[in-house]
């Protein structure tokens, strides 16, 4: 196995994010909705997007495997970041034999870089972060993220939707699962779920999650979170009761 010094390679990470994310904050600022591009139904991509993409490295999934693996997303968050509105990022995760080791990600709008290394802890800007300490669903607030194509799921979605609809403190959907797992790892909600994710969406803010004192699972308690395209985290005093749910909500 190849050895890889991460506390040498995090600043280093971070100083790409930060660098792709000043090259999307100012192109935001002359960004015109026509240079947008459908690479499916409600599925956009930019200029911007493959501009920021050269300025760290090509997005890898699973079809190449190598024992380290960066797992890309130049701009989670495209259709906000086309529209204007807060917030997009950039994430940047390290696999290892399917298990992220360094995650950064850097919320442009609000010029906030989340960042752990496995083992290391979480940290936002410098200071280290937990997940919130909130142990019932009823005091909770909940982020998600709305499913834009492959709608076969959405009964069991608005199903949960409902659910926590009326047994919390509300639903938030910010529109970029990264930050919204930064969220969950500093405590701003307490719960995330969300399906049709791709391995670049999730791999680097779940390791902040989990770094933050959270867990994070698929939709049946297992650990296919990265590449099963459906993840579920808490603040891990929800775990039991969350998971439930949302095992019960999405079962085959």
């Amino acid at each position: 196995m190849q050895k890889i010094d991460l506390n040498k390679l995090l600043p280093e990470v971070i100083n790409v994010a930060k660098k792709a994310g000043a090259f999307i904050r100012k192109e935001r600022l002359s960004f015109c909705y026509e240079s947008a591009e459908n690479k499916g139904p409600n599925d956009l991509v930019s200029y911007v997007d493959k501009s920021a993409e050269l300025l760290i490295v090509e997005e890898n999934t699973k079809s190449e495997r190598k024992d380290f693996n960066w797992i890309v997303d130049p701009l989670d968050g495209t259709t906000n970041f086309i529209h204007g509105i807060p917030s997009y990022a950039v994430s940047i995760g390290l696999e290892f034999n399917n298990d992220i080791i360094l995650g950064v990600v850097y919320e442009v709008s609000r010029d906030e870089c989340f960042y752990a290394i496995k083992g290391g802890g979480a940290f936002l800007n410098g200071g280290k972060i937990e997940v919130s300490l909130r142990k019932n669903l009823s005091e909770s607030l909940i982020a998600t993220g709305f499913p834009i194509y492959n709608f076969d799921r959405i009964t069991s979605y608005l199903g949960a939707f409902e659910h926590f609809m009326r047994t919390t403190h509300g639903l938030r959907r910010i529109g970029a699962a990264a930050v919204e797992l930064c969220y969950l790892a500093c405590g701003r909600v307490d719960a995330f779920f969300e399906y049709n994710l791709q391995a670049w969406d999730v791999a680097a803010g779940g390791l902040i999650v989990k770094e933050a004192g959270g867990t994070i699972c698929d939709f049946s308690g297992g650990t296919n979170w990265i590449f099963g395209r459906e993840t579920s985290a808490t603040n891990k005093a929800l775990e039991a009761e969350f998971n439930k749910i949302i095992k019960e909500k999405f079962q085959p």
